[in-house]
């Protein structure tokens, strides 16, 4: 498993330095497809903090408030700090997903995730924020 604030970090730096950097909001979409991919693909974790059912969708409350002053701007770290504990194999993964989300607008992302069915809509209530989506509602739905 890798810490989700070095995968979080790791999709940043990925972002900015191919010069598509991510909002808060992107990146908690992202690390939400990275780990369903993980558990639809190698049927593991990649990374153990909880997924978190919020208004606009999936969200890994350490990485959010780690990243929330930047509202809703792009994300700019200073650091380029490699990541050296992401196997090349986790990588490919990681990389592959990212890529194929970092150029969509966040609404759509919002909107992909919140579709009737998958697990975001099985865990979220009306009253608020903070029920954990499931790994098995993860892996089954999406």
């Amino acid at each position: 498993m890798i810490d989700v604030m070095d995968l979080a970090l790791y999709i940043v730096n990925k972002c900015m330095n191919e010069g598509c950097p991510v909002t808060n909001l992107q990146l908690q979409k992202i690390l939400y497809y990275i780990q369903v991919e993980f558990l639809k693909k190698k049927g593991v974790l990649i990374f153990e903090d909880s997924i978190e059912a919020w208004k606009f969708g999936p969200v890994i409350p350490r990485v959010y408030f780690a990243y929330s002053h930047f509202g809703a701007m792009p994300i700019y770290c200073d650091s380029n700090s490699a990541i050296d504990n992401i196997s090349i194999h986790d990588k490919a993964l990681i990389d592959s997903v990212t890529n194929s989300k970092k150029d969509l607008p966040p609404w759509a992302l919002v909107t992909d995730t919140h579709m009737p069915g998958k697990a975001w809509s099985r865990a979220y209530t009306q009253n608020g924020s903070g029920s954990v989506i499931s790994t098995d509602d993860m892996r089954k739905y999406g």
